[in-house]
């Protein structure tokens, strides 16, 4: 039976173990899609995935990574031929379903997403599950009603993959970006993106008050916590926060006063089970709205060896960016 390079994770006496091995074509799981996987990336919860610092995995052994981006190499689907060229994100893989980090993958075509035209596998995995969770907040936002003339957005987390791609979206759509970060070294990069102020994470990490100064109309948070309360205390009247991350924490020592005084609407995003017409549509929009040039720019390549290392990189917030992983 034929064999494929992937990075396994197996059950161990402490925790979890990974391991860049081949597998076994037979243990793959059930679907009526294979895909001859060409791309794949490193995300937060990837990260969590390869070092084992937090349960993501629920099945063993369990191949790591949650989206690719390939093409598909046999297909009983009545949706999908050989030779189409697919995206895959979310929907439990790395974490219930056999993953991404391989040269072969076996899926539900009803997961697939069809890889937008003038995208090519490698920029829809340097976008990868990051840069459309940041899309789906800022289609979030959208729905609100918030427009550029409301005022000032904020982006949490902004070096990070979610926080990069929705800095320079937002910012091509025409809003004044506030980019927070840990690493005020970073505010060329930012700026770079077409942030318009940076400001240090401390100002967001103190106790939030139940109503503090308004400062601005929307945000995106990936950090939670009480960083997340403060944003929520600091948002005008009738703003929103899309709230999609957890790198902070996953409390929310908050009150009801924003919601209730302000009008304040916290919107939640999901992209593991987000359904198929919205991804379709974050897909186009990030083919349209997201530079290439920058996004370029933001993107660091590495191979599937030097995953697990980089995994405890992301944790330990020293990423810039997004990092795609070339798996042939």
């Amino acid at each position: 039976m034929a064999t494929f390079k992937a990075i396994r994770i197996d059950k161990a006496d402490k925790g979890t173990t990974a391991a860049l091995t081949q597998f076994d074509e037979a243990e793959l799981m059930d679907g009526d899609i294979a895909v001859a996987v060409e791309w794949s990336t490193l995300n937060y919860k990837d990260g969590l995935a390869v070092t084992g610092k937090a349960p993501v995995v629920r099945r063993f052994p369990m191949i790591a990574g949650i989206d690719f981006a390939g093409t598909v190499a046999q297909s009983s689907h009545p949706n999908w031929k050989p030779g189409d060229k697919v995206v895959c994100t979310g929907w439990g893989m790395g974490e219930t379903h056999l993953g991404a980090y391989a040269e072969k993958a076996r899926v539900k075509g009803d997961w697939l997403v069809r890889l937008p035209d003038g995208l090519s596998a490698r920029e829809a995995m340097a976008i990868g599950t990051a840069g459309f969770t940041a899309m789906l907040a800022v289609l979030a936002l959208e729905k609100h009603g918030l427009s550029p003339q409301a005022g000032p957005v904020v982006v949490t987390g902004a070096a990070g993959g979610v926080g990069s791609v929705a800095t320079a979206v937002l910012a091509k759509l025409g809003y004044h970006v506030i980019a927070s970060t840990g690493r005020m070294s970073e505010g060329d990069y930012l700026k770079a993106l077409g942030a318009a102020e940076v400001i240090d994470r401390n100002e967001l990490s103190a106790p939030a008050k139940p109503l503090g100064k308004e400062r601005w109309a929307g945000g995106v948070d990936s950090v939670g916590s009480t960083t997340l309360a403060n944003l929520l205390s600091m948002t005008k009247y009738g703003g929103a926060i899309a709230a999609c991350g957890l790198a902070g924490g996953m409390d929310l020592p908050s009150s009801v006063a924003p919601f209730i005084l302000r009008g304040v609407c916290l919107l939640g995003i999901d992209s593991v089970m987000c359904p198929l017409a919205l991804r379709k549509n974050a897909w186009e929009r990030l083919a349209r709205d997201l530079d290439r040039a920058k996004l370029s720019e933001i993107t660091h390549e590495i191979g599937l060896d030097q995953v697990i290392g980089m995994g405890s990189k992301i944790l330990a917030g020293q990423v810039r960016g997004r990092i795609v992983v070339k798996i042939v």
